[in-house]
């Protein structure tokens, strides 16, 4: 357990994928995302969803990240954010707002 203190430190922001690039040099299949957050900025993330999306079909879609997890450096690249999802049978499903939000948009 924690305590609510510590999950109030959690920075979790909507965004919108803006690229979505095949990531060959990862350990597991994974694509590269770059999502605009708005006034934070376009940060970048290694994401293992490609047994359940296409890199078109995450084009223009929003998604949910924390933002202050740091970088993390997975082969080659440095991922700046930590984007959400549900884990299935070892598919990823994305967790996304149920409307469309401005960019950068806090999640509470």
């Amino acid at each position: 357990m924690i305590d609510y203190n510590t999950f109030e430190k959690i920075d979790l922001r909507v965004g919108t994928i803006i690229s979505a690039i095949d990531f060959p040099e990862a350990k597991e299949p994974a694509f590269r995302l770059k999502i605009d957050f708005g006034p934070l900025g376009v940060l970048q993330s290694s994401a293992q969803v490609t047994k359940r999306y296409s890199l078109e079909e995450l084009l223009d879609r929003q998604v949910i990240a924390v933002v202050n997890v740091g970088t993390r450096k997975i082969a080659n690249f440095e991922s700046q954010c930590l984007v959400l999802g549900a884990t299935e049978e070892k598919d990823v499903i994305l967790l996304a707002p149920e409307s469309k939000l401005a960019n950068g948009q806090q999640i509470l």
